[in-house]
């Protein structure tokens, strides 16, 4: 199972929301940079940002921030927020991002979703992020009226990467993650499953290994925090893999 550290952008800093609001967040690092490559440095292999101006904007907003931390770093490196259309998703994979997330974009354009992730098979992930189990959009402002199910049963057969799945709700609060609904999930899921979502805890992450077809735990506050030691998970095997 990966060990997924986050880096949340807003205004180019890296910062952490509560439930999704960007008026309630907290300012961890004002070097994107240098916070992404002490995460290599601890061994890190896979990293997840996020542009939160872009989410909320519909377009790519801290682009440039992005290309400085694959220019300075070798991690595979996933990235959403404001990816509205396959020329951004491309504009991405361009810069080095190995997957892109398509969160909005496969709520509201199903048929373009499944065209990006067929031009690029395994390279997209699908982003699934649910209040009360309704999928929300547009940087978590907007409820659509699907659910998680509904979802995955569309697309099913699309040759996304993985599924990330996010409990709007618990995250930034340390709450712990949502274990059943991941497990749920990760049991009628095609796709493997990055658990986020209120981590708060070793606890969860020994917790969400021990279920099957989970691919990876996203790492955000709890590590910004000091309750987690990202350097001393990643020297077990069992999140090397």
């Amino acid at each position: 199972m990966l060990i997924i550290p986050a880096i949340d952008l807003l205004d180019a800093k890296v910062v952490r929301l509560k439930k999704g609001d960007m008026k309630d967040y907290k300012i961890y690092s004002d070097n994107p940079v240098d916070t992404a490559a002490a995460f290599q440095k601890m061994g890190v292999k896979r990293l997840h940002i996020v542009d939160l101006d872009g989410a909320k904007k519909g377009e790519s907003v801290n682009f440039d921030v992005i290309q400085q931390i694959i220019r300075h770093t070798d991690m595979e490196v996933e990235v959403g927020g404001g990816i509205r259309t396959i020329e951004r998703a491309e504009a991405y994979f361009a810069l080095g991002v190995k997957y892109v997330i398509l969160g909005t974009t496969a709520i509201k354009d199903i048929p373009l979703t499944k065209k990006i992730a067929s031009a690029y098979p395994g390279r997209v992930i699908l982003g699934m992020d649910a209040r009360n189990g309704v999928l929300s959009a547009e940087g978590w402002y907007e409820d659509s009226k699907l659910t998680v199910d509904d979802l995955i049963s569309e697309y099913e057969n699309t040759p996304f990467e993985s599924v990330i799945y996010t409990d709007i709700l618990r995250d930034g609060m340390l709450q712990g993650i949502n274990v059943e609904k991941t497990r749920q999930l990760a049991a009628k899921s095609p796709f493997g499953i990055i658990a986020s979502g209120g981590l708060k805890s070793e606890d969860d992450v020994y917790e969400l290994q021990n279920i099957d077809n989970i691919k990876g735990c996203i790492v955000g506050k709890a590590f910004y925090e000091g309750l987690i030691d990202i350097g001393e998970l990643l020297k077990e095997e069992i999140f090397n893999a």
